[in-house]
C-alpha cells in the first residue's frame, strides 16, 4: 500500500468523479484508475462504484474513508514535524557570558561546522540568571556560564564543567599593575577599576574579595569582551577568569596581559548547561561534544592546565536522537 494510492481515493471522493480528480492530481484518468483498483486487490474491498456515469465512492469505501484520512492526516502531520526538526536541527541558540569566547567557543563552533556545514549557530550574550530561565523555556539549546567555588548548579539542568581556572586582574601592559607579581585589594584602587555590572559572576566576586562591599570604581561593563576591550583602551583594569583572558586577541597582541590576585578563593570554572530531556536534537548534541573536545585542548594549553571537561551529577553525553 501506498500513501499515493489513499491520495488519490480521497481526491475522487472530493472531486466526485475520476475525471475531475484525474484532472486535479494532474494524472490520466486511465493511470488514477488502475492505481485505485491496485489498491482494491490488496484490500480485497471494492472502493469506487464504476457506472457510465461515472465513478464514485463505495459503501464500503465510504466505511474505510476515515481511516483513510487519519492516516493521510498523520502523514501531513509527520511532514511538518519533520520540517520543523530540520529547521530547529539547523539552528543552534547557545546563550553565553561570553567568557572564555575566543579560545573555547570560536574553534568548537568551527570544527561543529566542518561535520554540520548546513548548520547554523546562534550565540548570544545573556546574565547568567537569564541563560538559566531560557534553558528551561527552550529558547536556548546550551549555555555556557561560570561558577566560583562553593557555588551550587541548578538542579534542573545538566551542567558538564568545562574549564577551571582563577581570577586574575587584566590590565594594560607598562601600567603599574602589570608591574606587581602579584595584585591585592588595595592595589587595585591604585587606578580606574572597571566591574562587571550586576547579575555577572564577576561583580559578585569583586563584591567578596572587597569583604562585602562594592568598592569604588569608574566604569562598569556588559560582559568579559567589553571589559577586555576598555582595558585595553587604557581605561583601567578589570577581574576576570584567567581562561577569558589568556588566548584572547587582544591578549596575543600584547595590548591586554593578566596578573594573579592575592586571594586563595579566586577558583572559577566555566560549565556547559542544558536542560534534561530523553531526547537531543543532533545538531545541539554535537555542538555540546565539540565543546567539550574544544575544552579539554584549550585546558591543556591554559595556565592552569584546567581543560577536564568533567560532568556535574550527569553525564555530558547527550541522548542523541539524529536531529
Amino acid at each position: 500500500m501506498r500513501i499515493e494510492q489513499l491520495e488519490y481515493l480521497a481526491a475522487v471522493t472530493r472531486a466526485g468523479s475520476l475525471r475531475r480528480a484525474a484532472r486535479e492530481l494532474h494524472v490520466s484518468q486511465p493511470a488514477l484508475s488502475e492505481t485505485i483498483r491496485n489498491l482494491e486487490r490488496e484490500l480485497a474491498v471494492t472502493l469506487l462504484d464504476r457506472r457510465r456515469s461515472g465513478a464514485g465512492i463505495s459503501a464500503d469505501g465510504r466505511e474505510l474513508l476515515p481511516y483513510i484520512m487519519d492516516v493521510l492526516e498523520a502523514v501531513d502531520r509527520l511532514g511538518r514535524a519533520a520540517g520543523e526538526r530540520r529547521e530547529g536541527a539547523r539552528t543552534v541558540r547557545l546563550g553565553t557570558v561570553n567568557s572564555a569566547t575566543v579560545p573555547l567557543l570560536a574553534p568548537a563552533i568551527q570544527a561543529f561546522r566542518r561535520g554540520r556545514p548546513d548548520a547554523r549557530v546562534e550565540v548570544l550574550q545573556a546574565q547568567q540568571a537569564d541563560i538559566h530561565r531560557q534553558l528551561l523555556e527552550g529558547s536556548l539549546d546550551l549555555g555556557l556560564v561560570n561558577a566560583l567555588t562553593g557555588d551550587d548548579l541548578p538542579p534542573d539542568l545538566d551542567s558538564t564543567r568545562l574549564l577551571r581556572g582563577r581570577v586574575v586582574a587584566c590590565v594594560r601592559p607598562g601600567g603599574p599593575l602589570a608591574a606587581l607579581a602579584e595584585v591585592g585589594p588595595g592595589d587595585l584602587l591604585a587606578e580606574p577599576l572597571i566591574v562587571m555590572r550586576a547579575g555577572y559572576l564577576m561583580h559578585r566576586y569583586v563584591h567578596r574579595l572587597f569583604g562585602g562591599r562594592t568598592p569604588p570604581y569608574s566604569y562598569s561593563a556588559d560582559g568579559a569582551e567589553m571589559g577586555k576591550l576598555l582595558v585595553a583602551e587604557g581605561l583601567g583594569a578589570t577581574l576576570l577568569p584567567d581562561f577569558s583572558v589568556v588566548g584572547d586577541p587582544l591578549e596575543r597582541a600584547g595590548v591586554i596581559t593578566v596578573r594573579p590576585l592575592a586571594d586563595p578563593a579566586a577558583d572559577v570554572a566555566l560549565y556547559l548547561q542544558t536542560r534534561r530531556s530523553p531526547r537531543v536534537p543532533g545538531a545541539v548534541a554535537e555542538l555540546h561534544r565539540a565543546l567539550v573536545r574544544q575544552a579539554a585542548r584549550a585546558g591543556s594549553a591554559g595556565p592552569h592546565g584546567g581543560g577536564d571537561a568533567q560532568p556535574g551529577p550527569q553525564d555530558d553525553l547527550l541522548p542523541l536522537d539524529g536531529g
